[in-house]
């Protein structure tokens, strides 16, 4: 059967890593999160201390220490999934925090961090048989995927995932901060000056609001098999 590459992008917390896990799972692909590489970013920058109070980014400090920045995934075979690691250390946990979670947009709107990235993931991707999820997938990384798809759901909804998500990790979660985060993210990523998230001409919409998993993962099977 022919291999192909599958881009799934989308608004944050709309649940793309669950589902692009678990297909690549199903169909034996390789299952890369581009988010977690942002994020391993922002974790690195908020450690070196190159926020400012104002919000505001050190761009040329960033710049400058991004060839000691080496991110990389390992499988982890008590979840199933790959852990995030940052110059060898595991972050898997440190990159999901809320600290970081406010802060990763800006830092994805960086142009030579996108840059450094985006040529990261094209060469994990270059045998295909690869699921990447991310913002710019379909219409940056891999502009001829073969399969695009484009999920949303209602700004609600994703703070809730994302509330319950941290409830259940044990980590500390106030609902209302996380909404007016995802909000924030919605805007900084759709208006960013480049690669600013947007559906591809020919990706396949999945308004996932109100499906389970096992709804939405019978859906996504579907629309692979369209395409081998």
């Amino acid at each position: 059967m022919n291999k192909i590459t599958i881009a799934i992008d989308g608004f944050s917390s709309c649940g793309k890593s669950t589902m692009a896990k678990n297909l690549a799972k199903e169909i034996g692909y390789i299952y890369v999160d581009t988010g977690a590489m942002y994020r391993a970013v922002t974790l690195f920058a908020l450690r070196n201390d190159l926020f400012a109070t104002d919000g505001s980014i050190d761009t040329a400090r960033l710049e400058q220490l991004m060839p000691q920045i080496n991110i990389s995934f390992k499988f982890n075979q008590a979840t199933g999934a790959p852990d995030t690691y940052l110059n060898g250390e595991l972050v898997e946990r440190d990159i999901r925090t809320i600290e970081v979670s406010s802060h990763v947009s800006p830092i994805a709107a960086i142009p030579f961090v996108r840059q450094a990235l985006v040529a990261q993931q094209q060469k994990m991707g270059q045998e295909k048989g690869i699921v990447m999820d991310g913002r710019d997938i379909g219409t940056t990384v891999f502009p001829d995927a073969e399969l695009k798809i484009f999920v949303t759901a209602s700004a609600k909804v994703r703070a809730q995932r994302r509330f319950d998500e941290l409830k259940q990790k044990g980590m500390p979660a106030d609902f209302d901060e996380i909404l007016r985060n995802v909000q924030e993210r919605d805007y900084i990523d759709s208006h960013r000056e480049v690669s600013p998230l947007r559906k591809a001409d020919d990706a396949i919409e999945l308004d996932n609001s109100h499906m389970t998993i096992a709804e939405q993962q019978a859906w996504l099977l579907k629309a692979y098999q369209s395409k081998v």
